[in-house]
């Protein structure tokens, strides 16, 4: 026996999920484009902020499955970034430290404190993600591609690495910086 329309009509659901995408894709565009025409000096903190007190999770997990050449693709790697690195300052140090010697444009690029310790390393990646509003978003997104890179680099010449978490590392620095390459040219959407 198959069920009528009346039938479907009869079902409360939860929100479409295109819908839902439709507009987690359109946050992301306003947070990125509409932080860099705001002249409210506090929207750089706000936006720094938005994971810790006003429960950006739930977006972003939406995000989580945007492209990596679209806005909301990219911002979930710059918080994703962000999260690990406050998550694990320790590890990030020690991996950043075994690849900056190794990766020494993307080191200069990324713009990290000389030695980079744990609290230098959450301060970059907070003053990377501040830039969303501050400053030019190509250079956010190649900053934090040049990080991601670094840290790759790091994880593959330690001992033990393990070679699926330095294959994701890579793979965000290279979305990242295609990203850059995209705003760069105006085709970031």
């Amino acid at each position: 026996m198959t069920p009528g329309a009346g039938f479907f009509a009869e079902i409360v659901g939860g929100a479409d999920p295109a819908l839902v995408t439709e507009a987690a894709d359109r946050a992301a565009v306003l947070l990125v484009r509409g932080a860099r025409a705001s002249d409210d000096a506090e929207v750089a903190e706000r936006l720094l902020r938005l994971a810790e007190d006003e429960g950006i999770e739930t977006i972003a997990e939406v995000w989580s499955g945007a492209p990596a050449d679209s806005i909301a693709g990219c911002l979930w790697r710059l918080f994703l970034l962000r999260s690990w690195v406050h998550a694990e300052p320790v590890a990030v140090a020690r991996e950043f430290e075994a690849g900056r010697a190794r990766a020494q444009v993307a080191r200069v690029v990324a713009g990290v404190a000389d030695p980079p310790g744990p609290e230098q390393l959450k301060a970059m990646v907070d003053e990377v993600l501040r830039g969303i509003a501050t400053s030019d978003f190509a250079d956010v997104l190649l900053r934090a591609a040049a990080f991601a890179r670094v840290v790759a680099t790091g994880r593959a010449h330690l001992p033990g690495s393990d070679e699926d978490g330095v294959r994701r590392m890579l793979v965000m620095a290279e979305q990242l910086e295609a990203a850059g390459h995209l705003e760069l040219a105006a085709r970031l959407q």
